[in-house]
């Protein structure tokens, strides 16, 4: 079963609630009597090891690393924007959580921005901080595989 792919190896790909990983191979493998050929994934945090079949590649929202044409958005959604902050918590991470899920980098971006206005007014609770942390792992580790983007600046408006 030979699929013309999206993606090939050594491919930087984004993969949503995961973040940035590098496609190390595609492998044929057998489970439960059926042959289907696997994406194998190297995830960059977490040193983690993912392996999705081809079949569901598309739908996984997997997606390219973006491109410095993105910038000057990303740095809009973060000076500008509002955020809802009246929701109560339980609401407002569901809300997150399927930001996330979309493995969109404005999405992300938005997480980021809404939860950083939050936590300068009160403390997190525990949930919202961990997500906190991944979303800003996940979004500082994508720029930073952006050609023609520095360090400096990622933290200028990050």
């Amino acid at each position: 079963m030979e699929v013309d792919y999206l993606f090939q190896i050594d491919d930087t790909i984004v993969y949503p609630m995961h973040g940035v990983g590098i496609i190390k191979a595609i492998e044929e493998k057998e489970i439960s009597g059926e042959k289907q050929q696997y994406f194998v994934i190297k995830m960059l945090i977490g040193n983690m090891q993912v392996m999705i079949p081809a079949s569901k590649i598309l739908n996984s929202n997997i997606r390219p690393v973006t491109d410095i044409s993105a910038i000057k958005h990303i740095i809009n959604i973060f000076q500008h924007g509002e955020s809802d902050r009246l929701l109560p918590w339980k609401q407002r991470y569901k809300q997150n959580a399927d930001k996330m899920k979309t493995g969109n980098i404005q999405e992300c971006t938005e997480v980021v921005r809404d939860l950083l206005r939050i936590q300068k007014e009160k403390v997190l609770n525990t949930s919202e901080k961990q997500m906190l942390d991944n979303a800003h792992k996940f979004l500082i580790s994508e720029l930073g595989l952006i050609k023609g983007i520095t360090d400096h600046q990622i933290k200028s408006f990050c």
